[in-house]
């Protein structure tokens, strides 16, 4: 993503802190329209559709006997089932999400013998480790979480003062161990794909960058490595953790993806109040796919269509991110025929433009701040409200992907390419 990319450490100055975009994928699947569909309701225990050329990644199973993630009435359950009392459950719930205690045996408030029969049943808390740290003038910090399977995640705090003596805290939390797409500008990518985050894996994320900086976070993003829409199960499974058992509020939260055709549909099911976020960066098809191979599956009028439908379904206003590339999509032509764009689905929609943040080999630049102003004129000019997103962290191996690229060096497309036979497959990339 869903998925960010290397504008995850790019900061709205509104409460909407959208992705940009989708994470960048040096790593090629080979598919068609369809197989995005099931990918994008498998969890970690999915096999690829039948047809696949190539060894299966190792994606190990959903482990089951995590503790995190569970709710209230879940651990009373699990208390009740190991013969303790239902009040138990709830403090396994404050121990969890409160105190953020982060192993079996640190349970102090729970008897030994209870403790003892969760670890002999196999049992954790399901917190994942530092493996690194990186933190930016701005007070932005990006971390590295080594997973029980040795794959490296991040995740990245962002603290705004608001001047009146407090700090929103934003979590910019990812989905996937890197990224099946590709889109040009991201460096998630470039790392490959791995396999999809399990729900206690993004909620612990949350958790860590609360240990770090000592304070709540108040806003939670899904816009770092991985697309979420490939992730759904997971994603909702999170987000119904984070605003229940952790309290974090439904609206201060945004769910970030590129388009992956039939999941809106779906997600709108669900009635959140969270936002959505949709990564177009370009106002037409054919520099959409230059831009965002895994359009070609997805066509910009049937995801706009989407769009307005998930609109009529939650009455939640969608958001659109743009990334803005010097020379490539930034122009005050390319401003106008994005508005003529938003106008003919609907109205009321809110742009929010980043600013392209460079990474390492990338053929792209930052547009000038005068072009930017320019391109943000003439969608303003034209009624679509805009705004353009503080960068942060540039100093902190800002784009998404890049620190874990310098972290974990093996390639994952070596054990992971998996090519799915589809009827009119095409080659996604984002």
């Amino acid at each position: 993503m869903a998925l960010l990319h290397h504008y995850v450490y790019s900061l709205s100055l509104s409460l909407s802190l959208p992705r940009a975009a989708v994470s960048a994928r040096a790593f090629t699947f080979t598919f068609s329209s369809r197989s995005i569909v099931s990918a994008a309701s498998a969890t970690t225990t999915s096999s690829p559709p039948a047809a696949v050329s190539s060894p299966a990644r190792k994606t190990p199973l959903a482990d089951s006997r995590v503790l995190l993630g569970m709710s209230e009435q879940e651990l009373q359950q699990l208390a009740i089932d190991f013969g303790q009392q239902s009040y138990r459950g709830k403090q396994l719930h404050h121990l969890l999400y409160k105190r953020k205690v982060k192993e079996i045996e640190e349970f102090t408030h729970l008897p030994q013998v209870f403790r003892n029969e969760l670890q002999e049943a196999g049992w954790k808390v399901g917190r994942s480790p530092v493996h690194q740290k990186v933190t930016a003038t701005d007070g932005t910090i990006k971390l590295l979480l080594k997973l029980e399977d040795n794959r490296l995640v991040e995740t990245v705090g962002i603290p705004v003062d608001d001047g009146k003596g407090s700090v929103r805290l934003t979590a910019c939390v990812s989905s996937q161990v890197g990224c099946p797409l590709r889109c040009t500008f991201c460096a998630t990518g470039k790392g490959g794909f791995y396999r999809n985050l399990q729900s206690h894996e993004i909620v612990e994320q949350v958790l860590a960058i609360e240990d770090l900086f000592k304070l709540r976070v108040t806003n939670v993003v899904f816009m770092g490595m991985g697309e979420p829409m490939l992730n759904l199960k997971a994603v909702i499974d999170a987000h119904r953790c984070l605003n229940k058992d952790i309290e974090i509020g439904q609206r201060m939260m945004t769910i970030s993806t590129v388009g992956v055709p039939n999941t809106l549909k779906r997600l709108a099911s669900y009635k959140l109040q969270s936002t959505l976020a949709v990564s177009l960066h370009a106002p037409n098809q054919k520099l959409r796919e230059k831009i965002v191979p895994s359009a070609k599956a997805y066509p910009l009028e049937a995801l706009l269509k989407d769009c307005r439908d998930y609109f009529v379904e939650t009455s939640r206003r969608v958001s659109f991110e743009y990334t803005l590339l010097a020379g490539v999509n930034d122009s005050v032509d390319h401003a106008i025929e994005l508005a003529e764009l938003l106008q003919k689905w609907g109205r009321g929609h809110h742009v929010n433009l980043i600013p392209f943040n460079p990474i390492e080999g990338s053929e792209y630049q930052r547009p000038y701040r005068k072009a930017m102003r320019a391109f943000a004129a003439t969608l303003e000019a034209r009624k679509v409200t805009t705004s353009i997103r503080q960068t942060r962290g540039l100093d902190a191996s800002a784009a998404c992907g890049q620190l874990r690229n310098e972290f974990q060096k093996m390639p994952l497309a070596t054990d992971t390419e998996i090519q799915i036979e589809q009827p009119e497959a095409v080659a996604l990339a984002c």
